[in-house]
């Protein structure tokens, strides 16, 4: 914790420099922020715009004490509403982590997937944490971090669907994901018709009811789905070779540069302490923090 206040403070001195030489998935989710969350994440993003022009986005962070993360709030076991309706889950832990690394306190703002985007493009958030994985197109438009999660996408289908057994296998066929998410985008590049839905829970009534084919989604999603709901008859028909990075997206700039080299330092302190391993057994039971092909 010395050692990354040390760092912080370091970067913040460069950052300011920086300034005076005029030097951011996942299956959608339908969670609606409430009204104690909407008020601190728009206070935040008042102090934000009251300090912009002259600091740089970490330096904002550190000086309100907050760092404001969005997410859905509705995706099991990446970040969802305990039986106490308390926001947990893997992502929920990490961002507390990197928040505590920074130094200051970790703000949660909850909604659907596309808004998650739109607020932190109007500078309403400070990144998404929310299981979102890293694509070209992502990439264009925001800088991620270095990857905390590495996941493979699976086919879901009933279990008795014996006709697909392949990505190939999908052209044709009815899926149902959130729309613009990474698992609509790729049913749609294999020839499915994707129709759009809100939440995980939603996908799985329409394929269990048999007006879709398929559906795409994490391979852990699927198992902690069927953990929870051991009777559906569901099953997994196809898997990707190679893993997806899962990162977090900011918005991108050389006023976010600082904070993206303080998130990722944060990131490899967690990670070589071996906090990250326990938190993907805790929710997940496998280490997704490790890249499966090894060359992470």
């Amino acid at each position: 914790m010395k050692n990354f206040a040390r760092l912080t403070t370091a970067v913040l001195m460069t950052a300011g420099a920086m300034a005076l030489a005029g030097c951011s998935g996942a299956e959608g989710g339908g969670g609606q922020p409430s009204e104690s969350q909407e008020a601190r994440a728009e206070q935040a993003g008042a102090q934000a715009q009251d300090f912009s022009g002259d600091k740089d986005q970490l330096a904002q962070i550190l000086e309100k004490g907050q760092l404001v993360v969005a997410m859905e709030g509705t995706w099991s076991p990446w970040t969802y509403h305990d039986e106490n309706d308390e926001l947990v889950g893997y992502d929920v832990e990490v961002a507390k982590l990197i928040a505590q690394k920074l130094g200051v306190e970790a703000v949660f703002v909850e909604g659907e997937w596309d808004g998650l985007f739109a607020g932190l493009d109007a500078g309403r958030y400070d990144m998404v944490v929310n299981g979102v994985e890293i694509t070209p197109e992502r990439g264009e438009k925001y800088d991620f971090s270095d990857p905390y999660g590495f996941i493979r996408t699976a086919i879901v289908v009933n279990g008795d669907n014996d006709e697909i057994q392949s990505f190939e296998d999908l052209e044709g066929k009815n899926t149902a994901n959130t729309i613009s998410s990474t698992y609509a985008e790729l049913a749609e590049s294999y020839g499915a018709a994707v129709t759009g839905v809100d939440d995980l829970n939603q996908t799985f009534e329409l394929l269990l009811s048999g007006r879709i084919d398929a559906t795409l989604n994490a391979e852990l999603t699927y198992y902690d789905y069927m953990k929870a709901h051991p009777d559906r008859n569901l099953k997994i028909a196809a898997l990707t070779d190679e893993a997806s990075l899962v990162a977090i997206p900011m918005r991108k700039g050389e006023d976010s540069a600082s904070l993206r080299e303080a998130v990722n330092e944060a990131i490899a302190q967690i990670s070589q302490s071996g906090e990250l391993t326990q938190l993907s057994e805790k929710y997940f039971g496998s280490d997704i923090s490790r890249n499966p092909q090894g060359n992470d």
